[in-house]
């Protein structure tokens, strides 16, 4: 079978959804079907190309608004000729994320007229912030108008989480199920523990026993690295350091301003992003934003890291009680650091917190899972396609 996905995002950009797409396409391409992304063009990247996990890429011509974030197609002759390729294809299934996006109104409306399956896959619970009460209101009018559009143009919808398909239903969106965010988590551990891996203690000349922090992601101000970086100065926990991995635009201001025993060590390879994640006693996302359901979360757990964050997306299917790890109401920087410092005092509940979620999580959020049940969704295509 062929199946393509829409990320308006993609790899080498680094993100959940990115990683969401990428870790099924090259699952669905191992098992021997034809995996197609498409996705935004960046700089210095080919138009079309086949990656080594047998993935075949495609990127369309887009404006990069909001810094990246938001990138927009160009309309014309050079989208077509770009496009082309796709549509050239045999497609069984396209998998749409997410839900705003302009690449996924434009997929959603070329399959409709084409007659290919399609579902949209969303992996949000809220109204992506825009940095002022009047952009948030324009932004929250237009994913209204994106979503009615959406729903003219296509029929099925899922979520990464149960709390993303309860937002659905903000938009009068009723979602078929979740196709869960997830991980494989013998790969993230093989990578935590991997030959030359790096010593993070001593990277950073740390005493071996120093207790390590983590914050890892893009620093975004919705994520809450500020606030947690805030959180930690006024808890100082003796003999601990908070280490921030993720680049963004936060980053050149947070490097203004030093905190001791904070360590902006900016974006880093994934496999070291999990061997912080293995070699630290506590993994912290204080966000603003209703997030789908962080990766990050899912890495921690495989990991063996304990959590604490903020109330989001997901959160609550990983973590059902403070014995599997901390959910704060938000992330003021007070609570936030009482929890930080409570936490890092008790080392029992850290390491049986560990370990319920992490059983938690090879009960039911890994891509063998995931992949499966879209494969399953691509044969019942196929078979009502067949059937007329």
């Amino acid at each position: 079978m062929t199946i393509c996905f829409f990320s308006a995002q993609y790899l080498p950009t680094v993100g959940g959804v990115e990683r969401y797409t990428y870790n099924l396409a090259r699952r669905l391409a191992a098992a021997g079907h034809k995996a197609l992304v498409v996705t935004s063009a960046l700089p210095g990247l080919p138009q079309r190309e086949t990656v080594p996990e047998g993935i075949e890429v495609f990127r369309l011509p887009v404006w990069q608004l909001m810094q990246g974030r938001f990138p927009v197609l160009k309309p014309g002759k050079a989208l077509k000729a770009a496009a082309a390729p796709v549509w050239a294809q045999e497609i069984d299934l396209c998998i749409i994320n997410t839900r705003f996006y302009i690449l996924s109104l434009y997929a959603a409306y070329q399959c409709d007229r084409r007659g290919i399956p399609h579902l949209v896959v969303d992996h949000s619970t809220g109204h992506l912030p825009m940095g002022s009460a009047l952009l948030n209101a324009a932004g929250s009018a237009y994913e209204h108008l994106a979503a009615a559009f959406l729903k003219r143009h296509c029929r099925r919808f899922f979520g990464v989480s149960q709390a993303v398909c309860g937002w659905l239903g903000h938009f009068g969106i009723q979602a078929e199920g979740q196709l869960y965010n997830a991980v494989d988590p013998a790969e993230v551990r093989r990578l935590a523990a991997a030959p030359g891996a790096v010593d993070w203690r001593g990277r950073l000349g740390l005493s071996p026993g120093c207790r390590l922090v983590v914050s890892l992601g893009r620093l975004i101000p919705e994520k809450g690295v500020p606030e947690l970086i805030e959180a930690f100065r006024r808890a100082a926990p003796p003999n601990a350091a908070l280490v921030v991995a993720g680049d963004g635009p936060l980053l050149a201001k947070l490097q203004q301003a030093p905190v001791p025993s904070v360590y902006l060590v900016g974006s880093v390879p994934y496999a070291q992003a999990m061997q912080l994640l293995a070699q630290s006693q506590l993994y912290c996302l204080p966000t603003y934003y209703a997030e789908g359901f962080p990766t990050t979360f899912l890495e921690a757990a495989a990991c063996g890291c304990p959590i604490l964050t903020t109330r989001t997306g997901g959160s609550n299917e990983l973590l059902p009680d403070e014995s599997y790890g901390i959910q704060l109401d938000g992330p003021a920087p007070g609570p936030l650091s009482q929890a930080l410092a409570g936490a890092l005092a008790r080392e029992g509940w850290r390491l049986a917190a560990a370990q319920k979620t992490a059983a938690r999580l090879e009960a039911l959020f890994t891509w063998d899972a995931v992949a499966a049940q879209v494969e399953q969704l691509a044969r019942t295509a196929c078979e009502q396609q067949k059937k007329g």
